[in-house]
């Protein structure tokens, strides 16, 4: 009788990587601790200091972008796991629950007490007695505007130039080009031409 072919035990990276449940490590923490130090002396940089913050982002995250600009206090995990595109701007008070990758476009717009996880727990209180969590990455493409206090959960891909309500939770992919609002949040319409004759254009 064959001996049956047993795989050798995944590491929690690769769990995580999978979408599997795991649980945090030494290194994790270890990354948590650096990281939370570098987002403490961001927070605590004044307006003029716009050097010392851009220092601050290009060892923080995994990739920060051109002409972006973040509003102080952030609140993250981990920081190597978020991406951030030019000319994007983040108002104060962004949470990032960012223990798996979180990818933010170029042009975004992020109104004031926004979360956006990566992170999520089973239902079942015994699968989660150590803490066990899983990830799935975010995705939020370019030129999309988050409303403040909105919520974007695990897994959620919005579409390029998408509108999110004010305080709607997301918890699916949002398609491109339209404004969604609510809790969940649903597509309430497409976003047309016509929206550029909401107002009169800046003269030049």
């Amino acid at each position: 009788m064959n001996k049956k072919d047993v795989s050798p035990a995944l590491s929690m990276a690769e769990r995580r990587e999978q979408g599997l449940l795991w649980v945090d490590t030494g290194e994790n923490m270890s990354q948590q601790r650096f990281a939370r130090n570098l987002c403490q002396k961001f927070n605590q940089t004044g307006a003029e200091e716009s050097e010392k913050r851009t220092e601050i982002w290009k060892e923080l995250f995994a990739s920060c972008g051109k002409d972006v600009w973040i509003e102080p206090p952030l609140t993250l995990a981990m920081g190597n796991t978020v991406s951030i595109g030019d000319n994007t701007y983040i108002n104060s008070n962004l949470t990032l629950v960012d223990d798996y990758k979180i990818t933010i476009g170029k042009g975004v717009l992020i109104a004031p007490n926004v979360v956006i996880s990566s992170t999520n727990h089973p239902m079942h209180y015994r699968a989660r007695m150590h803490g066990e969590m899983y990830c799935k990455e975010v995705v939020i493409e370019d030129h999309v505007w988050i409303g403040m206090g909105a919520v974007i959960c695990a897994g959620v891909t919005i579409g390029m130039g998408a509108v999110i309500g004010a305080g709607s939770v997301v918890t699916r992919d949002i398609p491109p080009m339209c404004f969604a609002a609510g809790n969940p949040c649903k597509v309430i319409r497409e976003i047309t031409d016509e929206d550029l004759n909401e107002f009169e254009p800046i003269p030049e």
